[in-house]
């Protein structure tokens, strides 16, 4: 076989170093945010309106989603972020009628707990890594402290 990865495996491999699904629910509930204002857009123009906060809360949302994408090591703060934008765009844009809401809460949850898993799960590296030697495991030493 190829020593290539397939495309499969690689995007396997891309997405287990990031909050894949956190990332994208947050991203789905930033477009749904938006979509009820984009439909009244003509509202939108009326003095007094404050259908421009719901496409500057939809916008949040969906870039906390992108930038989780990006910067993964920010998943926590962009979490928190997603999910006030969500939430406060029940005031500008009903919040994509609270489908938006609700997935931005979960995306944002979803990104706060992601914890970065390690790409190589070879034992040599799990030895490798792990202070407590084979020989001792063997041995049935107790490991734990007093």
């Amino acid at each position: 076989m190829n020593s290539t990865y397939s495309k499969r495996e690689k995007f396997k491999n891309w997405r287990a170093r990031r909050p894949f699904w956190g990332a994208t629910l947050s991203i789905l509930s930033g477009l749904i945010i938006l979509w009820v204002p984009a439909k009244l857009y003509e509202v939108a123009a009326a003095p007094g309106s404050i259908l421009f906060v719901g496409f500057f809360l939809g916008g949040l949302t969906m870039l906390m989603g992108i930038l989780s994408y990006i910067i993964p090591r920010l998943s926590t703060l962009l979490g928190v972020l997603a999910i006030f934008a969500s939430v406060l765009s029940i005031m500008g844009a009903l919040g994509g009628f609270l489908i938006g809401t609700i997935l931005g809460i979960i995306g944002g949850a979803m990104l706060i707990a992601w914890k970065p898993e390690m790409a190589d799960h070879d034992s040599k590296t799990q030895s490798h890594l792990d202070p407590i030697t084979e020989k001792e495991v063997a041995s049935g030493r107790d490991i734990l402290p007093d």
